[in-house]
């Protein structure tokens, strides 16, 4: 008379075992893997818990991979806006400093030519006290 698990598939045995071992430790789980030999149900139940919880593993830092990126990206936009800016405001300065430089220019000239009209002034006050004289 056969018994239950010798009518059973070995397929359904593994996932009996898979689900078993679903509350025990991935280092128990390692260990009982290394102590049954390859091919055997044991081993196949312990390689298919722990190829699923490295999945769900990289699941879980794909999603955050994502969230970084994302935050990433907005971080990059953010900087890209703030350098327009920045260019924008150095643009506007160097306009300013040029201003400022031909204004430096007039008023130099401005300068000349104020001392050289009260230097002739000075020598017209001269002459005019000399005529006198």
């Amino acid at each position: 008379m056969p018994t239950v698990v010798d009518e059973s598939k070995p397929s359904d045995t593994v996932q009996a075992l898979v689900q078993l071992l679903r509350t025990r430790s991935a280092e128990e789980i390692r260990e009982r893997m290394y102590d049954n030999p390859p091919g055997s149900l044991w081993w196949s139940a312990c390689k298919t818990e722990l190829d699923v919880r490295n999945g769900e593993k990289m699941a879980e830092a794909l999603v955050d991979t994502s969230r970084v990126l994302d935050k990433l990206k907005t971080a990059a936009e953010h900087l890209d806006g703030l350098t327009d800016k920045l260019v924008q405001t150095t643009n506007d300065m160097a306009e300013i400093v040029k201003a400022v430089k031909e204004s430096g220019r007039r008023m130099e000239l401005t300068t000349y030519v104020i001392v050289a009209v009260t230097i002739v002034q000075l020598f017209y006050i001269a002459f005019q006290f000399s005529a006198k004289r």
